[in-house]
Formats: C-alpha cells, sequence, structure tokens
C-alpha cells in the first residue's frame, strides 16, 4: 500500500468515525468462511457495518478524530474488525446473540454515546445500554402515569356517584 492509500484510508477512516458515535472493535480471527459470512448476514440484518481495519490507520484515524477515545486505541493489536452502528447498543446484542453458536467475536473495546468501554467483560454492561427511541419512550410514560392515575380515579368516582345516585332513585 503506497503513502498515497494510506493516507486517503486515514481520511476516510476519520471521517467515519466523526459520522457515527458508536463503534465497536472486535476480533472475529479463526472463524471459518461459513460462520464469518453469517456473521456478515446478521450485521446487514441488525443494521451494523463490519469492516476489518488496519490497526495502525485506524489508530491514526483516532488520533486525527476530534473525539476522545481515550484508551480505545490500546486495545489495536492483532486482527481487528470494526462494528458501526446507530444504535449503541445493536453491535453488543448482535455479538451476546452470535456467541451462542460460536466463541468469536471477541470484544475488544467500543465507543458508545461518548464513553469508552475496554474489554469484553463490558459486553453486557453495553447490551443494557438504551437506545434514543427507547429513553424516549421511558420518558413518555413516566409523563403519562400521573395522568392516567388522575383521569381513572375521575372515572371511578363517576361511576361511584352515578351508583348511589342509581339507588337512591330505586328507594
Amino acid at each position: 500500500m503506497t503513502r498515497e492509500e494510506k493516507s486517503q484510508v486515514i481520511q476516510d477512516l476519520t471521517a467515519k468515525l466523526a459520522d457515527t458515535s458508536t463503534i465497536y472493535l472486535a476480533d472475529i480471527s479463526g472463524l471459518d468462511a461459513q460462520t464469518t459470512s453469517n456473521l456478515r448476514r446478521a450485521c446487514f440484518k441488525a443494521g451494523v457495518q463490519l469492516s476489518v481495519v488496519k490497526n495502525t490507520l485506524l489508530s491514526k484515524a483516532m488520533e486525527a478524530s476530534d473525539k476522545d477515545f481515550g484508551d480505545l486505541p490500546s486495545v489495536l493489536k492483532g486482527n481487528t474488525s470494526m462494528l458501526v452502528a446507530e444504535a449503541a447498543n445493536a453491535p453488543a446484542k448482535l455479538i451476546k446473540e452470535f456467541r451462542k453458536k460460536s466463541k468469536k467475536p471477541f470484544l475488544k473495546g467500543a465507543y458508545a454515546e461518548e464513553s469508552v468501554y475496554i474489554g469484553d467483560d463490558q459486553l453486557d454492561a453495553l447490551v443494557d445500554i438504551k437506545s434514543r427511541e427507547e429513553l424516549i419512550g421511558d420518558i413518555i410514560s413516566l409523563l403519562q402515569s400521573p395522568a392516567k392515575n388522575v383521569i381513572s380515579a375521575l372515572q371511578s368516582g363517576g361511576n361511584k356517584l352515578s351508583g348511589i345516585l342509581t339507588t337512591l332513585s330505586e328507594k
């Protein structure tokens, strides 16, 4: 690879890092062709982009980026695949689901919701991250809860009052 090609790859990676808020780094080495193909299909269905990257080029792209990746460049050793998604927990859910059939992919680290997660032991924490839509739904349900209580109290009071009036009119 020539210097110009490397420079172009670094620029492309820097642009990709700037455009997304969720980046997972995983090791998928050792998977056979069929399993790798299944992983790529699962990524496509989940809306996750999977690409194999060179560690040095990704490290330089992280340095050139405006974002603070913390210790994430330190995990760039060995084979590295980059998973990029809109939802912060989508790649974590995908990895966890895929591991039911295979021991890989192994999570090296992740950058999600402006936080850095290092190590495979962080996978459960990443699965539990709520997406923007889930958080909005939770907030809306919390805001609706008091209004629903007031409406149901008013309706039950009206039913009691009509029952009392009906009883009194019958006597």
